[in-house]
This record gives C-alpha cells, structure tokens and sequence, in this order.
C-alpha cells in the first residue's frame, strides 16, 4: 500500500493504488482482468467475460430500486506503457510509482494510467459499496482500447441488458461528453520504377523538421502543419523549375498523429545544386513564415549524400509528388450542432517505402457516417488517378450528438447542482467506446466524463486529485437520481 490508498475518497483510492501495482499494457489486461473478477466473486456478483476478454459484473438494485432501469457503468482496463528515456522500468512487472505533485498525482518517469485506472476504481467502489442507492447496475469492462479499440469492437452486444450508459473515460472535469468521431484508415500504394542516375548526378537529403503535429483528432482544429505534404509542395514546386528524380520519401510513424518530420532523397544534376539549393531555400522560408503561429519550431536541413546505385524514374518520381501534393489533410467539415467542434478532417498520417511500393497512410474521421464515407471515397478516388492500388480498413463508428437526451438531462442537473455552474456540453474529435457501444446495442442513451486528467498517454500524465472526489460524487448522485422512485 502507499499513499494513494489514504486519499479521499478512499473507497476509490484504496482500488486505485491496487491497481498501480498490476501490470495492464493493452493486449496485457489478464491480470488486472482477474483482480476485477476477484472482486466481484468477494461480493457475491455474477461476473461473465466474453471472448475478447471484456467483462461485465452484475449487481442488483438496492432497496426499493428494482424497478429502475439498469445502468451501465463502462471503462477500459488497459493503459498506455510510456516512460522517460533513461528511466528503468519493465512494464510487464515492475509498479507505478506514484508522486504527489502539489494538486496532482504523477508517476515517476512513467505514465500512471489515470486513463482510465480512475474510471476503473470508481466502478469497483461501486461494485464493492453498500451504502450507496441505485437500480440495477451492470458493470461493463473492456479490454485493448488504447490499441485500436478491439475490446469494444468485439463485444457480444447481447452481454448488455441496459440501455443507458455513463462510460467514465473523460478527462476534463465539468464537461458532459455527447458525441465522437467514427474513422477509418486508408492505404494507398504506389509502384516504384526504379532508374539509374544520369551521369554527372549528385545526391542530396532534404529534411523538414520541428513541427508540432499531435493527435490527429484532437489536434487537427489548429490547423498545425503536416511534415509529409509541406515536403511534398516545396519539392513540387522545385520540380516546376529544376528536373530531378526522387530516390526516398517518409515521414510520419502513427496513423493517429499529424507528422512532426520528413525526408526524401533527391537525385539531380551536380550543376544545378546551387540553384536546387536557393529555390528549397526561398520555399521553406514561404512555408515558415506560413506557419510562424502554429509551428514556430519548424526548419529544414539540406546535406550531401552518397550517390544511391538508382532511385525512381521520373514519371514515378511527378506521380508521387502530385498524389501527396492533392491528397486532402486537415479540417474539413465543422459541427453544425456543437459550436468549434470538428465534424470531419482527415490526415495524411504516414509515408514509407515497402516491397517496392511507397506506402500512404491516412486517417479520416467524421461523426457523420456518411460524411466519414465521402472522405473514403475522396482519398481513392485522388489514389485512383494516380495509378496506385487503395486499401481500406473496417473503420469504427461514430457516436452522434443527442442534446434531447434523457441521461443528459439527468446529468446537467446534477452538475449543475454540485458544482453551481452549468457544465459543458461537448464532443470529441476522436474515437471512444461508446461509438462502437451504440451501434452494438441500438438506442442506447449514453454519456461520457471524468476528473481532470492532463498529458495522457505520456509521461507527464497527471490527475488532480481533487477532481477525483468531485466526478465521483458525481456519479455517485447521478446514480441514485436515475433509479429514485
């Protein structure tokens, strides 16, 4: 035990400081499943888990409440494994350490998994207490989200009685959380022709570099710039003036993140190296004063290469170029419903060289279905002028915005009450559980918050502690209003 388990409320504490002791990287949850199921069968709960792994726990109603409808309470059991280089820490065994940081509760050079640990405790309280009033509760937890979301896109809907769920995946205290962005990713692969440089070439290496990028989703409304197409313009726009031929092009590594740097590999005639060299000189310096606001870290290196044996033909080398130059990235629709939300963006994610084919990825993201289609259709059909071959994932769903919501109503309310001010209503860019939730189980009336948590998925994470005593109030109230006689 450590300190964590003597904060307030310690019926939460006391869960979460147990389960920073148990290893649960995604696709790793076996054992933080196993402690969940140990619980349950403590108090007498009915616990299933279906083939992905997911559980949900059973408890009835207390006195009085049977008659209410049930409720879902829903929350991710695996966690981000980050840590600081030089940091000495296995994932697979070792615990968090936690810190008390003024405010807030840190790790100690590692993520602490407040995302969604927090969430995950505040369910065990529940399921543990008998001091609590509420109707029937089922207790669903899943598996694999940071991942891809597996868990939830391989529940058995049929687990599910309830039709109102609070998922308890948030991370900005005083928020209501209404909607998320369905996506899909696409591949669009490029044949590379291979040529032999001219006689009297050179090679240089081009990188651009220090952007900001960040989450595609949750990032892409300030409109940063994408390392991989602003390469591509400025290489375009020198090929408009000086012929060369490219024998490289990457950048980007995360499907989900805008990219921060790109290379490519130029093959051209040595005397025209000093004039290749002022033109990527004069276009840069359009690109950083473009983006001196957003990205006002971004530079660009120009070095000498070792002459590779080939590179790409010319028509190969003008296709590339065209396709990432046209290629659609960025904002592209806004929420009519939800003042500055995105409704639909997309981002070129990801170029790199495979099996003798140049392999674009991109991520599109849209909590229209149709809309999230029309980009699909947008990005091969740009693909398909090009000459290359278009790949398409399953994609996930999104969860539309419905502000005549009971459970929202519900919730408002009992904000507003505990906090004195009205809370915010909002949706996120990005894709949660509860899309893939809704469409499993049709007509479920669901809503999505939390305490304050800051920097996830890094290990700069941190949860104010205070907020935590706060959302699970919070919960707390709201469950014995919903199920109130």
């Amino acid at each position: 035990m450590t300190f964590v388990a003597t904060l307030e409320p310690k019926a939460l504490w006391k869960h979460f400081d147990r389960i920073l002791t148990i290893p649960r990287g995604s696709k790793d949850e076996g054992r933080m499943r196993d402690f969940v199921i140990g619980i349950a069968k403590a108090k007498g709960l009915k616990a299933e888990t279906d083939a992905t792994g997911n559980i949900v726990v059973r408890k009835p109603a207390t006195a009085a409440r049977s008659s209410a409808p049930i409720t879902i309470l829903q929350s991710h059991l695996d966690m981000v494994n980050e840590k600081n280089s030089g940091v000495s820490h296995d994932f697979s065994t070792d615990p968090i350490k936690p810190n008390r940081d003024g405010a807030y509760l840190t790790a100690t050079g590692t993520t602490l998994g407040s995302d969604n640990g927090i969430g995950v405790a505040a369910m065990l309280a529940v399921m543990e207490a008998d001091d609590i009033a509420h109707g029937p509760l089922e207790l669903l937890f899943t598996v694999d989200e940071e991942t891809g979301l597996t868990g939830a896109s391989n529940l058995d809907g049929k687990l599910l009685r309830g039709r109102q769920l609070l998922n308890l995946d948030s991370e900005e205290e005083g928020a209501l959380y209404v909607g998320c962005a369905g996506g899909a990713d696409s591949n669009l692969l490029v044949p590379l022709t291979a040529a032999k440089p001219p006689r009297g070439s050179v090679a240089v290496e081009v990188k651009l570099h220090g952007l900001k990028g960040g989450h595609s989703g949750i990032d892409i409304i300030l409109q940063r710039g994408n390392a991989v197409q602003l390469l591509a313009r400025v290489l375009y726009a020198a090929r408009g003036e000086i012929p060369f031929r490219l024998a490289r092009l990457e950048g980007g590594n995360k499907h989900n993140a805008i990219p921060r740097e790109a290379v490519a590999t130029v093959i051209l005639k040595g005397s025209d190296r000093t004039a290749f060299d002022g033109i990527l000189e004069r276009e840069f310096a359009a690109v950083q004063a473009e983006y001196r606001a957003s990205d006002p870290g971004i530079g660009f290196e120009l070095a000498d290469l070792k002459l590779p044996p080939s590179g790409w033909d010319d028509a190969t080398t003008g296709g590339v170029l065209r396709l990432l130059t046209s290629l659609p990235h960025g904002v592209l629709g806004m929420s009519p419903d939800i003042e500055g939300l995105v409704e639909t963006s997309t981002n070129l994610a990801t170029v790199v060289e495979r099996n003798g084919a140049l392999v674009i990825g991109t991520s599109s993201r849209s909590s229209v279905s149709s809309a999230l289609q029309a980009v699909q259709h947008r990005i091969r059909a740009i693909g398909e002028l090009a000459g290359a071959a278009v790949e398409e994932g399953n994609g996930y769903p999104g969860w539309a915005p419905n502000l005549d919501s009971h459970l929202l109503d519900v919730l408002k309310r009992v904000s507003a009450e505990q906090h004195g001010t009205e809370p915010d209503i909002k949706a996120i860019h990005a894709g949660l559980e509860c899309g893939i939730i809704g469409e499993k189980v049709p007509g479920m009336d669901m809503i999505s918050f939390g305490p304050q948590i800051e920097h996830p998925h890094s290990p700069d994470e941190r949860v104010h502690v205070e907020s935590v005593g706060r959302f699970y109030q919070l919960l707390i109230t709201t469950l014995a209003t919903l199920s109130r006689p």
